[in-house]
């Protein structure tokens, strides 16, 4: 992972406004031509603030028009820079194409091959829209980076920390576990503290042309689905299905373990089914998918490397709120940390902890920081 280097650590930044002074902060906001970084833009530049909006390039020259999502496109540049004019403020188009390839692209076809399922998104954010971009903020002399995220700022005695943003169904903090912590005191995010509805209410007002836009979902770099994109740049290697509860009998027969994903529960391609199955497992070893029944789905245990945490690691309690997949809800668990390992022993067990996905840990609505999910269940050692 690229470390960051930032030189001095500024003072906190202040809701209060700005207005007037000659000496405001200069801060860049990471634009993605969306309604949500469009009033994040507009938010500071009312305060006062020298904002520079800034957009990251992924989209390589030979890409055909649609295949990125509207989030990362050239039509997202163009709508950016209809809004930084609108404000009034400089727009740079920022190349990170040689890094978004490396860091998202490359990995994520032989993650799924190894039977994982990736969560390309963190690492992009740590390693590019964050940490790449606010490099480039501060060489052009920006104090700050602003971005769009649904996620609050809340700076206590121990530094800044990144609590969930008060629109839960908009909360983006899952995503952010992975982040430096020695990057928090650069980050401002003006829309922790609204809505969703409140921020295209805003922007309508201002006669934003985003006001409406379409939110992108899923993968920027995926045009049409996961399955598709996979299909196209690995090769079909079909093999059996077997059922866990049936001593593993075959049931089916599928096209390659890295068409599937744990908790899945439609194509599977058995034979027959009277009963509902889900996928509780990939061996890419055996090329062998293995099903079974929802109760066999479900984990109490995991182990998490590639830990990364926004506190001290002596202040990690035992007990926190654990998180496994974006749109499940944290639940309490106990959590032992051991080197750059992370055990979890959840009060009930939760459904399709996958291997390749994202364990993100609160404490309350304040994150802790996460890990990636490695092993789960009986196979745990040391919980």
């Amino acid at each position: 992972m690229q470390s960051v280097t930032l030189g001095t650590t500024p003072s906190p930044i202040s809701s209060t406004p700005v207005s007037g002074r000659t000496d405001a902060p200069k801060v860049m906001v990471g634009m993605s031509g969306g309604v949500d970084s469009s009033v994040a833009a507009a938010l500071l530049h009312d305060q006062g603030f020298q904002v520079v909006g800034s957009m990251l390039r992924f989209w390589p020259d030979d890409r055909e028009a649609g295949a990125f999502d509207t989030c990362c496109s050239p039509q997202a540049s163009y709508d950016a820079r209809r809004i930084a004019d609108k404000l009034d403020v400089p727009f740079y188009l920022l190349d990170a194409r040689e890094a978004f390839d490396e860091i998202v692209v490359d990995p994520f076809v032989p993650s799924y091959e190894a039977g994982e399922t990736p969560n390309p998104c963190v690492w992009c954010n740590r390693e590019i829209k964050f940490g790449r971009f606010l490099e480039r903020a501060r060489a052009l002399g920006a104090t700050f980076m602003a971005t769009g995220h649904f996620v609050r700022r809340i700076d206590g005695p121990d530094g800044p920390a990144l609590h969930r943003g008060l629109d839960d169904d908009k909360d983006q903090t899952y995503f952010l576990w992975a982040l430096p912590r020695a990057i928090l005191p650069y980050l401002v995010f003006p829309l922790g503290e609204l809505t969703k509805a409140e921020v295209r209410e805003i922007a309508a007002q201002r006669g934003f042309a985003t006001a409406y836009k379409k939110s992108s979902s899923g993968l920027c770099f995926i045009a049409d689905s996961v399955q598709d994109h996979l299909r196209a740049r690995s090769a079909v290697q079909p093999g059996p299905v077997v059922d866990a509860s049936k001593n593993r009998e075959v049931v089916g027969r599928h096209d390659g373990v890295q068409f599937y994903t744990i908790g899945q529960k439609r194509g599977l391609g058995l034979f027959k089914s009277h009963e509902p199955r889900f996928v509780i497992d990939l061996d890419p070893e055996t090329n062998t998918v293995v099903v079974g029944p929802r109760e066999m789905c479900a984990w109490s245990t995991l182990r998490a490397d590639s830990v990364n945490l926004l506190i001290d690691p002596d202040a990690l309690p035992e007990r926190v709120q654990a998180q496994v997949r974006y749109r499940q809800e944290p639940v309490p668990a106990h959590v032992r940390l051991e080197g750059d390992n992370v055990f979890v022993t959840f009060d009930a067990p939760q459904f399709a902890v996958t291997v390749g996905q994202s364990l993100v840990l609160y404490d309350g609505d304040r994150l802790l920081g996460g890990g990636v999910i490695r092993e789960r269940g009986d196979g745990v050692t040391g919980v």
